[in-house]
């Protein structure tokens, strides 16, 4: 058992004596959202009920999530809350967009997975702070979509092209439904884990205090180099390019090589 493993179990331990502070804050939010309307937020007047609260015991922490209903759509958006966020300031905060290829199928096209696993392991060691999950594959233009713009890089074009050659802006995200997960989760304002300005001016511009921004890179890889770079220069994410570092599960050998794969091993 790992350090981490060990420090789950004591805190899942810890808390059978007795729910932690806040957490029934938050389960009091689910009965307060119970028959919860409003004008909605953004130009699609979304509006979202927090639904479920459950506690969930991670590999990165113990955590309670928060699941979501909105009524623009049929997707389900969750929060990971560690510790007390209800009515505090400067309340560390992730904002994710969901990545199947790269959170669960751990592609390295993208540093999606490094960002959401870092960014738990990350809050899980802060007093509080809250992941935002959404449901928004492909930044907004969807999994099937994502495969086809996958394709069109294969052969020369960048994400952004990509993107526009299928008819898409360079990012379809909307922040609206985020905005007001943080508002009903009644936080006061948010220190935002990003690389990403439009997506702090989104929130800010839905009424969310965004007090400060806290830098979220990940090194690159070869197989997602061209793909950050082209992020920082023509989408206008702030990073840098130092020379290329491994994190620990970046090193980690495939698990099985595809017969016939045109790539060859994986660059060292």
């Amino acid at each position: 058992m790992t350090e981490r493993d060990e420090q789950v179990r004591a805190d899942v331990n810890a808390e059978r004596s007795g729910p932690e502070a806040g957490e029934l804050g938050l389960d009091d939010l689910v009965a307060h959202n119970r028959e919860h309307e409003c004008d909605g937020f953004g130009r699609s007047k979304v509006c979202v009920r927090i639904i479920g609260v459950a506690r969930l015991p991670t590999r990165f922490g113990l955590f309670r999530i928060v699941g979501f209903w909105n009524n623009r759509d049929g997707k389900e958006h969750v929060a990971m809350i560690h510790g007390d966020v209800r009515g505090k300031e400067h309340v560390p905060t992730r904002v994710h967009s969901e990545c199947l290829t790269g959170d669960v199928m751990g592609s390295y096209r993208c540093d999606c997975r490094d960002q959401l696993e870092q960014g738990l392991q990350k809050l899980s060691s802060l007093e509080c702070g809250m992941l935002l999950y959404l449901r928004q594959e492909g930044r907004g233009i969807g999994l099937l979509n994502k495969i086809r713009a996958y394709a069109l890089q294969d052969r020369g074009l960048d994400t952004v092209e990509a993107n526009l050659a299928l008819g898409f802006r360079d990012d379809e995200r909307d922040y609206s439904i985020a905005a007001h997960m943080i508002a009903s989760l009644e936080v006061k304002s948010i220190d935002l884990m990003t690389n990403n300005p439009d997506k702090v001016n989104q929130l800010k511009a839905h009424g969310i205090n965004v007090a400060g921004r806290i830098p979220h890179q990940i090194p690159a890889n070869p197989h997602n180099q061209a793909y950050l770079e082209t992020k920082a220069n023509r989408s206008g994410h702030l990073m840098n390019f130092p020379p290329q570092t491994r994190l620990p599960d970046q090193g980690d050998e495939p698990l099985a090589e595809s017969a016939g794969d045109a790539a060859g091993p994986r660059p060292a």
